[in-house]
């Protein structure tokens, strides 16, 4: 659903499998699947949210590599994981730049939840599309919600959380992530004021009351 992207990338611009290509680019796509582990421990300390990445509910897309901002008054959720993960754009993407192709996310998924006074934006250019709905004391609901983020903020609350725990055991959201890799679960969460800038997103249902879509110079409120 986003403060605006500070994860610094790779130098090379096009996209490497790390059993091909050159060695440098072998040895930059270990080290981005390495920081995957270490990613989520960051997001911790900065303030956590929901939401989804490739595969994170058996759907596997290219992202577009424009990111979108969604922000929110409250986001109440029951069941919640969050875990580091790689997302990859189709090759030679011309919103690469100097990315390689791929972003380093955050997939955070929400097996059941409301969003008040919901806000996404994406710049096209100069020019903003801007989707709201969730207010007038109707939320937004969604439910397996999972949304990929470089870039979380706000005020949380998590009761019955598990921090450190291989997400390939998670089971609180329904969704079980990559073997090996640092995650958290909680059986509930509470978000204030979210603020999240992501590449990715799904969901089985979104229910979007009151919407209203419009282009306009400024994207939603930081």
């Amino acid at each position: 659903m986003a403060s605006s992207p500070d994860v610094t990338s790779s130098a090379d611009n096009t996209p490497g499998n790390p059993e091909s290509g050159s060695p440098g680019r072998r040895g930059r796509v270990r080290l981005r699947r390495a920081a995957v582990m270490a990613v989520p421990a960051a997001a911790v300390a900065a303030g956590l949210a929901i939401l989804t990445a490739e595969g994170a509910l058996g759907v596997q897309f290219s992202i577009s590599g424009m990111p979108f901002v969604v922000t929110a008054d409250k986001l109440d959720g029951d069941g919640f994981e969050q875990f580091g993960a790689l997302d990859h754009m189709i090759e030679n993407s011309p919103n690469q730049g100097d990315t390689g192709g791929q972003v380093l996310v955050v997939t955070s998924v929400v097996k059941d939840g409301d969003i008040t006074n919901m806000c996404q934006s994406v710049d096209l250019g100069g020019i903003q599309l801007i989707l709201t709905a969730g207010g007038k004391g109707k939320p937004v609901h969604v439910e397996n919600l999972a949304i990929d983020s470089d870039v979380i903020k706000g005020d949380a609350e998590f009761h019955g959380i598990e921090i450190g725990r291989d997400s390939s055991e998670f089971k609180k959201a329904g969704v079980a992530g990559p073997e090996g890799v640092y995650g958290q679960q909680a059986d509930t969460v509470v978000i204030n004021n979210l603020y999240q800038h992501n590449y990715a997103a799904t969901a089985g249902v979104f229910k979007l009351p009151d919407l209203h879509m419009r282009f306009d110079t400024d994207g939603c409120p930081r």
